[in-house]
């Protein structure tokens, strides 16, 4: 397999030790590579805006939170690229600020190499694995949901919640396991402008701010189950 259709994946970390041992955990497979590993900072966005991975492995720890800053940045300026965020000691707020920031999978550093082997490419296909740090979590899910209330401070009267058409539920389990819009589009044969207007429509029914949220309350509400 050549370099060019291979995984391309950028380490982002302070610590040189892992940024060596994400490196050697990868070296083994034939559809992953490297393409560049650096310190957190301004930096890297230029680094990426040059050769844009596939997925970026991001390092949470170090003292402040400009991992989780770096990690929106990054998704703003190249929505295609998977942020993939790791952290020696994981919990709920970080996990809601995560997702806040657009990262498609929030990992322990204790995970092993075929598990970071294996999310990547799941990220590669364009999944959002972080959904199963909710949805496998009832807790989780209910923490998530309180901080993303909490963060758009509404009354009773907007928390109204309008039924959803059955189409609309279908796309929302489709969103529920990680599908991207081209992909739905592709599953229910349909346009990828159709699934956004319908995006858009779900949004504003659960009252919810992004598609992560929209899962969360479609859950707590009952509309849609996670098998």
């Amino acid at each position: 397999m050549n370099n060019n259709s291979k995984i391309q994946v950028f380490v982002i970390s302070q610590q040189s030790l892992f940024q060596q041992a994400v490196e050697h955990a990868l070296s083994e497979t034939e559809d992953i590579a490297i393409s560049g590993a650096t310190e957190v900072s301004d930096e890297v966005l230029k680094i990426i805006d040059n050769l844009p991975p596939d997925v970026a492995l991001l390092d949470l720890d170090g003292p402040s939170d400009s991992g989780l800053d770096l990690a929106r940045k990054i998704k703003q300026r190249s929505p295609n690229i998977g942020v993939i965020v790791l952290t020696s000691n994981p919990d709920d707020n970080q996990l809601f600020l995560a997702l806040k920031a657009q990262a498609v999978a929030y990992l322990s550093k204790e995970i092993t190499a075929e598990q970071l082997t294996d999310i990547i490419r799941r990220v590669g296909k364009g999944e959002h694995p972080i959904n199963e740090s909710f949805t496998t979590r009832p807790k989780v899910a209910e923490h998530v949901l309180q901080q993303f209330q909490e963060l758009s401070a509404r009354s009773e009267a907007e928390a109204f919640i309008s039924p959803l058409t059955p189409r609309e539920i279908e796309i929302l389990r489709y969103i529920a396991q990680g599908y991207l819009n081209k992909q739905i589009a592709a599953e229910l044969g349909i346009s990828e402008q159709t699934i956004k207007n319908h995006v858009t429509s779900i949004l504003r029914k659960l009252n919810a701010n992004v598609r992560t949220e929209a899962v969360v309350v479609a859950i707590k509400q009952g509309l849609i189950s996670i098998d």
